[in-house]
């Protein structure tokens, strides 16, 4: 009997691992074997495979019993969720080249756009002066309100996906100008109408830039009802603050009075402290952000990776100066009095306003990088400090002169903050990452211009210098502050993470060879070390090389009202 029993047993062992032999194995569009996973968590990483079938992950663990049309070897690559770039200037670059390259070969496979202004909604005047300005790239305007551009873009094809916040500055711009005087309560219910409409079309939340006009001469009630609307439909409120630099302290309160008071999520933009008379101030902005995150704010930050930031020669010059725009602002540079007045108050410390030429300590410390005159072009990469010995004048003269010449703000870099600043907040758990920069291919008319080297190497700089060979933080918490992290903040779904059902946004990178090359002197050079990237599950880069491929899409925020 019980042999009888055996035998039955046996065959039926038999069929059944016969039947496992023939069963038909698992077939992907894409398997990524054997890497080294983070999955964007911020645990310890393990061995496995990624599957990806279609715009989604569909697997992730030991996949051997399975096959895919592009199967890839990462073994002792690291595979990780797609890098979040949280604040990029990459839009008008965009437009020209939709490849977004510098970022691309750098794992970067979502934009966050809108530091201040946006790409709308726009009122007449306004597409009107946006044709105007552009320089060296042209573009037809042909796009009214946020959601038009978000479809217009995406229709003309970017390998990147791309998500933007509606600028409080761009709001103010359309109803009131480019003047300094408070809404009146009409107009206040125009722009908080707007706000809801760009939240509507899927924006992220509002920004703001308060040491720039329009937005300098927004009040903090003004700011606060704008970013009401936002907290309705769960949106974020990022600042680039009203100083880092004299008044750091101060401006931090205030971003902190708005969260409080619009019942908001917060994020300050590019977290620094501007100035050498300022560093010191860095561990008490800290102590009041963590006080806050304490008291149950959702309070966060972001950073780039360089003791240098990089805006125009505007930043240098007190806001009455901007009011009513760049032509306003010429008229008073050439006026012998109101130029004179100019002189001096820009030499002079204040607490009233953020003024970077004192805050760089030096006009050598100044350098200029982007002209849109021809003729001016060939002092790309000079000092303020150089071209004022060239030309015979003062600092500030030489930077007004130059700014009247081009027809523009002029494009700078500042030396204004300190190494030892730049490692204190990699530390924080709560600050994610940017580049504060375009997206550029070192080739054509991306080389008219100079940039700053963040827009090629900000991301791999972190991954290479400060994880790998410095080890102030570890790989599993950079890559977690740069995708879930930051996806979590911006409420942000199915991406962020390699979770089956996320959207297929994937890096594979040799955490032993990745590596920023660009420089002040020479920015526009490529990282290394990125092998593969993939956006919404198709190849963008293969082998460190673009294949040409567009598959970006628009990310939308959690007030977006599909139609």
């Amino acid at each position: 009997m019980k042999t009888a029993l055996l035998a039955i047993l046996l065959t039926a062992c038999s069929i059944l691992l016969n039947s496992c032999s023939t069963m038909p194995e698992e077939h992907y569009d894409v398997l990524i074997r054997n890497g080294t996973v983070y999955d964007g968590s911020g645990k310890q990483p393990f061995i496995g495979d990624v599957a990806i079938r279609g715009d989604k992950v569909v697997a992730v663990g030991t996949l051997k019993n399975a096959s895919a049309d592009n199967e890839i070897d990462a073994h002792g690559l690291a595979v990780s969720p797609g890098f979040i770039n949280m604040l990029s200037w990459a839009t008008v670059r965009l437009i020209y080249d939709g490849r977004s390259q510098s970022d691309i070969r750098q794992g970067v496979t979502l934009e966050v756009v809108g530091e201040g202004e946006s790409m709308g909604p726009l009122s007449p005047a306004m597409k009107k002066q946006m044709a105007e300005d552009q320089g060296d790239i042209k573009y037809p305007v042909e796009w009214n309100t946020l959601g038009e551009f978000f479809d217009w873009i995406e229709r003309r094809g970017i390998s990147c996906n791309l998500a933007s916040y509606v600028g409080t500055s761009t709001i103010r711009q359309n109803l009131i100008g480019e003047v300094d005087r408070p809404p009146t309560d009409e107009e206040l219910e125009k722009m908080k109408a707007l706000v809801a409409q760009a939240m509507e079309e899927g924006a992220l939340g509002t920004s703001s830039s308060l040491i720039y006009a329009p937005g300098v001469y927004a009040s903090t009630r003004e700011l606060t009802e704008l970013c009401k609307v936002a907290a309705k439909y769960d949106g974020i409120y990022t600042s680039h603050l009203r100083s880092e630099g004299n008044a750091f302290l101060e401006a931090v309160d205030e971003f902190l009075q708005i969260c409080r008071d619009a019942n908001i999520r917060g994020e300050v933009f590019h977290l620094k402290a501007a100035g050498q008379p300022n560093w010191s101030k860095m561990d008490d902005v800290i102590a009041k952000l963590e006080r806050a995150r304490a008291d149950g704010m959702a309070i966060t930050a972001d950073m780039y990776l360089y003791t240098a930031g990089q805006t125009g020669l505007d930043a240098m010059f007190p806001p009455w100066a901007h009011d009513g725009g760049y032509a306003k602002w010429v008229e008073r540079m050439r006026d012998p009095a109101t130029r004179q007045r100019l002189l001096t108050e820009i030499s002079t410390p204040s607490n009233e306003w953020e003024n970077f030429y004192l805050a760089s300590g030096s006009p050598d410390k100044i350098i200029l990088i982007g002209f849109r005159n021809e003729k001016l072009k060939p002092l790309t990469g000079k000092t303020l400090a150089e071209i004022s010995t060239m030309r015979g004048t003062s600092p500030i003269e030489t930077a007004m002169d130059l700014i009247i010449e081009d027809g523009s703000r002029v494009e700078a870099v500042y030396f204004l903050m300190s190494e030892e600043n730049v490692r204190k907040q990699l530390k924080l758990p709560w600050v994610a990452f940017c580049s504060d920069s375009g997206s550029f291919t070192p080739e054509g008319i991306f080389l008219k211009s100079s940039t700053h080297p963040r827009a090629y190497g900000n991301f791999a700089r972190l991954l290479g210098k400060y994880v790998r060979d410095e080890k102030v933080i570890s790989l599993e918490s950079a890559i977690h502050r740069l995708t879930e992290f930051p996806a979590a903040n911006l409420k942000i779904k199915e991406r962020g993470s390699l979770k089956p059902g996320y959207f297929a946004d994937v890096v594979v990178f040799d955490p032993a060879t990745i590596q920023d090359h660009a420089t002040f002197e020479k920015p526009h050079q490529y990282s290394t070390g990125v092998q593969h990237v993939f956006v919404n599950g198709t190849q963008v880069l293969k082998d460190g090389e673009h294949t040409g491929a567009k598959p970006g899409r628009i990310v939308r925020g959690p007030g977006w009202k599909k139609e």
